[in-house]
């Protein structure tokens, strides 16, 4: 039996107990944690005689997942959450230190989020072909706003006018500098550049910024220790990328010629990561995600709308091979370059943007990485420890004494079967419980100690 440590009776404590624990590596011998306000205080030893106990009864405890490449919004976070995404990183949109203290405030159900701010991309370019033509909102933005509370919707508002109020062009050196300083002084997390020539998106002839607009972005960036992340689809635009100097490559090329073998060493010598985005590639030769759409652990946690944009895809480069992909990644991966989960999912449904949902395509990404030849604890790395480490989030992504209390506690045994990530008990989000257990709650509480098994 545990000894028990005394703690004073104000602070508040949570033990989670028999647990199997994956803490963003490996699994741990340690059965148990700690956790005291948001934050975890121990891993394995003694449990305070004053914490609320819950019993995790054999499932698995992970840390709150991080999709490394979304478009996002209040109800997209929100839908993280529910499935253990506790992070999300934004590749282009307002959700940059500014825009979270406008759109943010006062709003605690939702997961975290960093943002690249305003991408830079030539006039017209990528991502123009996606949107709706004119300056108004498109209208599937209005439908998602009026599902908003009034104090969301505003903000949601204010954070649109100001982030269309004076559109940046970058036509030049100067301009893209000028651009870096302006996300920078936004509060930007990394900066974003586009190397989209369009044929991949079904919109060949996009206007692509030249290497020397480019590379200025990329060095000012870095003045700034930044990290640069760059949108690319072909094997041709990710080493374009790679010979600017950038960081990470935001997709992974859906191509495979003849140089793939070169390309992956020149990633690996830059020491780059890649973040594949293989639920975005599936969608883009035609796949709709139909099957994770039917998994009642997905279907019965989103809106009809998204169950929709999960059951079409984009569909604009169906001439494609997934099987190009799966090796190309493997390739990557054995290789020695990190892999991070990400999911490039809109802010809101999107018809034209199919196959993807906040949070739910993590899991599906995570399948697909095992598919493709990760181990399962491979995958999980790629969804925790590893974008925590490249994005410099030194507070998350693992399970250790200090880290931040962001959790999953899942049935079963993602280390060996991945599709368990699917099956949530329980999201702790900075320390508190986010999951329902009210189903728990006429439970009786013995006066010493409170116990709940999930």
């Amino acid at each position: 039996m545990k000894n028990v440590t005394q703690y004073s009776p104000l602070e508040e404590v949570t033990a989670i107990t028999n647990a199997r624990i994956f803490d963003g590596e490996k699994v741990i011998e340690s059965r148990s944690i700690v956790i005291k306000g948001g934050t975890i205080i121990a891993v394995g030893g003694d449990i305070p005689a004053n914490a609320t106990v819950i019993d995790a009864e054999n499932g698995t405890l992970l840390p709150g997942l991080i999709d490394a490449h979304v478009h996002t919004s209040i109800g997209g976070l929100r839908d993280a959450l529910h499935f253990g995404v506790t992070t999300e990183l934004e590749m282009n949109g307002d959700f940059t230190e500014r825009g979270r203290k406008i759109q943010l405030k006062n709003v605690d159900d939702i997961a975290d989020v960093r943002s690249a701010g305003t991408a830079i991309t030539a006039p017209g370019g990528h991502p123009d072909e996606l949107l709706p033509d004119g300056d108004e909102i498109p209208e599937f933005v209005l439908k998602e706003l009026e599902k908003l509370s009034k104090e969301d919707r505003e903000a949601m508002l204010a954070a649109y006018a100001h982030d269309h109020e004076e559109v940046p062009q970058v036509t030049t050196v100067e301009e893209a500098i000028k651009h870096v300083h302006t996300q920078v002084e936004n509060g930007a997390d990394y900066i974003k550049i586009m190397i989209e020539e369009g044929t991949v998106m079904g919109a060949p002839g996009l206007p692509v910024l030249s290497d020397e607009i480019l590379k200025a972005a990329v060095e000012e960036a870095h003045k700034f220790d930044k990290v640069v992340i760059a949108h690319v689809l072909t094997a041709h635009s990710s080493q374009t990328a790679i010979d600017l100097g950038v960081d990470g490559l935001g997709h992974l090329f859906i191509d495979r010629p003849d140089y793939t073998s070169e390309l992956v060493q020149s990633i690996v010598d830059s020491g780059a990561f890649v973040t594949p985005c293989l639920v975005l590639n599936s969608s883009i030769l035609g796949n709709p995600a139909s099957e994770l759409a039917n998994d009642p652990r997905v279907y019965s946690k989103l809106s009809p709308e998204w169950i929709d944009i999960l059951n079409s895809s984009f569909n604009t480069f169906p001439q494609g091979k997934m099987e190009n992909s799966i090796k190309n990644v493997m390739d990557l991966h054995h290789a020695g370059v990190d892999i991070l989960v990400g999911t490039d999912v809109a802010p809101v449904p999107v018809p034209n943007l199919g196959g993807l949902a906040h949070g739910a395509s993590v899991h599906h990404e995570l399948q697909l990485l095992v598919t493709a030849g990760f181990t399962p604890i491979e995958a999980l790395q790629s969804a925790t420890s590893k974008p925590a480490r490249r994005f410099g989030l030194h507070d998350r992504g693992r399970i250790a004494e200090g880290a931040r209390a962001d959790l999953v506690l899942v049935d079963g045994d993602p280390t060996t079967n991945i599709s368990d990530t699917l099956s949530i008990k329980a999201v702790w989000f900075k320390g508190v419980q986010k999951q329902s257990l009210s189903f728990l709650l006429g439970y009786p509480v013995p006066a010493a100690k409170k116990c709940f098994k999930i």
